[in-house]
């Protein structure tokens, strides 16, 4: 159905309800495969039970899909609307299938990573496509709705990923976390194809691939330099020649950018301080935020001994504090202004990752769970308001184009977030546990140095020395882990000051006041 034959159903398209149902069903695939990943990195990290993957391998097994996903994120909404948005869903949705069966069937963290890439690329083309379809389908009056429904799958992912992925640990091995994408995958290919009706845009952006080329390549030297740098530290010379020309590429893509018609990332738009404002604390949150996660997992697993079951319990107030707050932020803007909710929303978050910083091994589980409840309830209000200020930036007719930039603002900050924490978390690991393991072999030597869970493999090996590596081990990723959660703190602090700064604050409507279009306002912890 083109867009212009809407006007043949005054009430959008007759199947619209079931159309949503089968969009919601192949956002949530996406969704979930990534909270389910939070719970299954201790697992993956095992060399018996797993892959054996170091921490700098767990990190791009993230980061892989997160930077190709955020570096193709525009230029596969522009592809979906030229050739066919049905047609381009299914490509996607088959390309995430495949690549979820090869993940579950790597045999080593190369192959994962490779793998997961691959799933980024189908993730790209998914998500754009979906909400493209809903403004096609449904009539203006029921399109906040159904955007709303669409963007609860986000919260539904978020609270049931962790709990699914430990139930799946618990009865299969690591890679049914991937393998469970398979069916849900053919669901939906059948769905979209007997219930989906095509559509493309008849004048759509033209397709910039040099700018694509340009970001992928220097995000992903810049991502590569700071992991191999926190993994193998900071003085060898091909971590520098990594960031360093990262940065210079992604230097020459802002450049370029700004020259071009049809721009993928249109950097002028920061010019505008009502929209650069939300989309830089939009940023800021989730690298402070999405590396909490990652060491929050292996505190719960292996510093606390909990099953992946339990840890993805132990989650879970996170997810409530999101469905609980997200579906009042609106009122709380409408009442109190953006910048005012914004910005106790980025205290409440600092107060939440401030808290890790003294959390110990022996800390009351309700006291986790509680900070992780507060972290929900504050990213719950930050990103409502920071949403509704930079649709309502921009003229309607560009809501697409801010709702793209957001989208890869929040995916690159939560890639850096990882790559960045984690490697404060190897460096400071590293330092803390090294003079307890100066007497060990060579290669055990390196192995409980890399990481936590290299350390528990070689106790495994010691006998009655292992308990004795295990605490060091523990002692040491704890002091690394109060590390990374300082940094994480400042960096929602600076957050605050960006919101006092710049955040627009109880202002009237914008003449043209865009529809509710963009990413969902729930946060995932992809």
């Amino acid at each position: 159905m083109q867009p212009q034959e809407l006007s043949e159903h005054h009430n959008g398209h007759p199947r619209r309800w079931a159309i949503l149902g089968v969009l919601v069903i192949s956002l949530l695939v996406v969704v979930l495969d990534n909270t389910i990943l939070n719970v299954a990195l201790r697992t993956i990290a095992d060399p018996e039970h797993g892959l054996g993957a170091t921490q700098g391998q767990l990190e791009w097994g993230i980061n892989s899909y997160t930077l190709v996903f955020a570096g193709l994120l525009f230029t596969f909404g522009i592809l979906g609307d030229r050739l066919g948005r049905k047609r381009f869903l299914l490509v996607g949705l088959v390309l995430f299938g495949l690549s979820s069966l090869a993940s579950a069937y790597a045999q080593n963290p190369g192959q994962l990573i490779a793998a997961r890439a691959l799933m980024g690329l189908g993730g790209a083309a998914i998500m754009p496509v979906t909400l493209s379809i809903i403004s096609n389908v449904f009539h203006p009056r029921d399109r906040a709705r159904a955007i709303g429904i669409w963007s609860g799958a986000v919260g539904l992912g978020v609270a049931i990923g962790p709990i699914l992925g430990g139930l799946l640990l618990r009865n299969f091995w690591w890679g049914s976390v991937f393998l469970i994408n398979v069916p849900v995958v053919a669901i939906g290919v059948i769905a979209v194809a007997l219930l989906v009706p095509e559509s493309k845009d008849p004048k759509p952006n033209k397709i910039d691939i040099i700018g694509v080329l340009l970001s992928v390549i220097g995000l992903v030297g810049l991502t590569y330099g700071i992991i191999d740098g926190g993994e193998h530290g900071f003085d060898q010379p091909l971590v520098w020649v990594s960031i360093v020309g990262g940065l210079a590429v992604l230097a020459a893509f802002v450049a370029y950018e700004r020259r071009i018609a049809f721009p993928s990332l249109d950097v002028r738009l920061f010019r505008l301080p009502r929209f650069a404002a939300p989309v830089g604390v939009v940023g800021l949150v989730f690298f402070a935020a999405m590396g909490v996660f990652f060491f929050g997992s292996f505190y719960l697993q292996l510093v606390r001994g909990y099953s992946p079951l339990r840890t993805g319990v132990s989650l879970l107030p996170f997810a409530i504090g999101q469905l609980v707050f997200a579906p009042r932020s609106a009122a709380l803007v409408k009442r109190y202004g953006a910048k005012a909710v914004s910005a106790v929303g980025l205290l409440l978050t600092a107060a939440a990752l401030a808290a890790f910083i003294f959390i110990g091994a022996e800390t009351p589980i309700w006291v986790v769970a509680l900070a992780f409840f507060v972290q929900g309830a504050g990213m719950a209000n930050i990103m409502p308001p920071a949403m509704e200020s930079i649709m309502s930036s921009l003229p309607r007719e560009r809501a697409g184009v801010a709702s793209a930039v957001s989208n890869t603002v929040r995916q690159v900050g939560g890639a850096l977030g990882i790559a960045v924490l984690g490697s404060v978390l190897a460096g400071v690991y590293r330092g803390e546990i090294e003079p307890a393991t100066r007497a060990l072999p060579g290669p055990l030597r390196d192995a409980a140095n890399e990481s936590i869970s290299g350390a528990y493999g070689v106790a495994e090996r010691l006998g009655a020395a292992g308990p004795h590596l295990m605490s060091a081990a523990n002692d040491a990723f704890m002091v690394a882990m109060h590390w990374a959660a300082g940094l994480s703190t400042l960096i929602a602090a600076l957050g605050v000051l960006v919101v006092l700064r710049w955040m627009p604050g109880r202002t009237a409507p914008a003449q043209l006041e865009p529809e509710p279009v963009g990413e969902p306002e729930l946060a995932s912890a992809s």
